[in-house]
């Protein structure tokens, strides 16, 4: 479970891991239920916490959804930041992404999908009010790929046509459908071969390549 960085510095290790285990269950119970169907009772029962404590790190619901939103967001972006990822500026790092994907969705028995993607599905609509809170996650996640892409476009890897946004647009949707199909299908297929697809798609655009018709 990856943790908010520099959320809550002021707080000792204990608190920050007792606010990690209390974001976790808001989200789990959020998935579930949905944002109407969890109360903050609902939270601090399953995850364990008394009273204060909940106030203590979250004074109403309404600052714990948002937290919630900004944890799960920082969570995917952790992953993609992780050890020997780099800056996802290389074809090696794009398919060492695409397997360490895999490799955590047969961990999981394709179970779970993309937490943040399946948190933002169900409330984009239904709680419109948080739809900007849930569209800069996406913003940041998009931006690791198009900041990978220019700098790939920049050193001469890529052909001068590509368009960052545009590769990074693939990847990411390639990912999230991908992964929601995987978990609701229990199969890794979906995810293997639209990963496979978007990366392949992005080396058509590799200098020493021809230009996609």
């Amino acid at each position: 479970m990856s943790e908010v960085r520099e959320a809550a510095p002021w707080l000792t290790k204990k608190g920050r891991e007792t606010r990690a285990r209390i974001l976790q269950t808001a989200a789990d119970l959020i998935l579930k239920h949905g944002i109407a169907g969890t109360q903050i009772n609902d939270v601090r029962r399953a995850a364990g916490v008394s009273g204060s404590q909940m106030t203590h790190y979250f004074r109403d619901k309404e600052t714990l959804i948002t937290e919630v939103i900004a944890w799960q967001a920082q969570t995917v972006i952790d992953n993609h930041t992780q050890e020997g990822l780099g800056d996802l500026d290389s074809f090696e790092a794009l398919d060492l992404w695409a397997r360490l994907l895999m490799e955590r969705q047969e961990e999981y028995q394709y179970v779970g999908g993309c937490q943040f993607g399946s948190l933002a599905g169900q409330l984009v609509e239904a709680s419109p009010e948080i739809r900007p809170d849930l569209a800069d996650g996406f913003v940041r996640l998009l931006e690791l790929f198009r900041k990978g892409m220019r700098t790939m476009r920049e050193r001469g890897e890529l052909r001068s046509e590509a368009e960052p946004e545009h590769l990074a647009n693939v990847l990411v949707s390639a990912m999230e459908g991908g992964l929601l199909l995987t978990q609701t299908l229990r199969r890794p297929e979906s995810l293997s071969d639209a990963l496979k697809g978007a990366i392949a798609y992005v080396k058509t655009f590799a200098a020493d390549q021809r230009p996609p018709s």
